[in-house]
């Protein structure tokens, strides 16, 4: 099935070819695409102009808010593909669970899941619930044409770990403690959460992404045995339901260099790459089959031109073996990142590896 058609035929045929999903199929490119992770966002001022005075979760479930903030980078930088202008928590905000978006600090939970009994409280994600996303997507394919909208959601170790902290953690000692102490009860919650994340994924599929990236940004914390134990199977699952589209699979984490391969193995079509691990070496520890996607350090953008480039070229050369390549950020574009730097870095990359 192709990359960019479902069986409900809902995909748009037009991105099939495009640069970002050739490489994600591992298949010869005309530039080496790029995009960045949070490139809508907090870096543009366009992006703040637009959402003065809207709280981040409602400008979530503002279609035309969200494909406007979604498109701003495309216009901007002249990337090969869009990601969906969203936030991790959107499915669990969606199924009735208390939380807000508190600025500088991140998603809070009011009443923390850490209980069988509070199981009960995650009930299974329905398309109506997010009935936004499904506009938004339809307003976004028609404008971006052949260029590829990327789809996302939280995995379930980095979603699980919000909703038993209560909101961002350093060490996760109550997430640990959770999956120690009751592995069964840890099993279900982790299973419950890849039920509403794969059916979140499903209505972004089915209303045009042509790609979907699973982010695990606090995985990282966990060693290869504990994640192949407690969070692997949940993960698996996630990519096995979405499987049936044949859309590119893009799995991401935080401070993963041990996890490369195993990222790969719960079903990763495409396994992001942080700036910690050079890319030759993160395909050495993936393995063949999969393309690899990153990996410039977000803070070498404050470095200057020449910096910017000399770190570039070191990542293009070590990713000249690849089978597949797409560029991007070892992590997410930090808030006071010069628009500037993002653009002319997108040039750079597109120009140095002109086929």
């Amino acid at each position: 099935m192709s990359a960019n058609q479902s069986p409900a035929g809902k995909q748009p045929t037009a991105t099939y070819d495009s640069a970002f999903l050739r490489a994600c199929r591992r298949e010869p490119v005309p530039h080496t695409p790029v995009w960045f992770m949070r490139q809508a966002g907090r870096s543009l001022p366009e992006y703040l102009k637009a959402r003065e005075g809207i709280p981040m979760l409602e400008s979530c479930m503002r279609p035309e808010l969200v494909a406007e903030i979604t498109l701003q980078p495309v216009r901007r930088h002249g990337v090969d593909a869009a990601v969906y202008f969203s936030d991790i928590v959107v499915p669990l905000k969606a199924i009735g669970i208390d939380l807000d978006i508190k600025p500088g600090v991140g998603p809070v939970i009011a009443e923390p899941i850490r209980t069988r009994a509070d199981l009960a409280r995650l009930r299974q994600l329905t398309p109506e619930d997010v009935a936004y996303v499904t506009e938004a997507f339809g307003l976004l394919t028609r404008e971006l044409g052949a260029t590829p909208l990327i789809g996302f959601a939280g995995a379930p170790f980095t979603l699980a770990s919000y909703l038993v902290e209560g909101g961002p953690s350093r060490n996760h000692e109550h997430t640990k403690a959770l999956m120690y102490g009751d592995p069964q009860l840890w099993a279900d919650l982790l299973d419950r959460l890849a039920d509403i994340t794969a059916a979140f994924l499903r209505v972004q599929i089915e209303a045009g992404a042509s790609a979907v990236q699973l982010f695990d940004s606090w995985v990282g914390a966990l060693s290869p045995a504990d994640y192949r134990r407690s969070v692997l199977p949940a993960s698996r699952k996630v990519f096995e339901v979405v499987s049936e589209y044949g859309v590119p699979r893009v799995h991401f984490g935080v401070g993963t260099g041990e996890l490369l391969g195993l990222l790969g193995e719960a079903g990763a079509d495409v396994v992001g790459v942080d700036w910690r691990v050079p890319l030759d070496e993160a395909a050495r520890r993936v393995g063949p089959g999969k393309a690899l996607q990153g990996n410039l350090d977000p803070a070498v953008l404050f470095a200057g031109r020449e910096a910017v480039e000399t770190k570039t070229r070191e990542i293009l050369d070590a990713a000249a073996g690849l089978e597949g390549h797409v560029f991007n950020l070892g992590h997410g574009v930090l808030p006071t990142t010069d628009p500037d730097a993002l653009t002319r870095l997108t040039e750079y990359v597109h120009t140095q590896t002109a086929r």
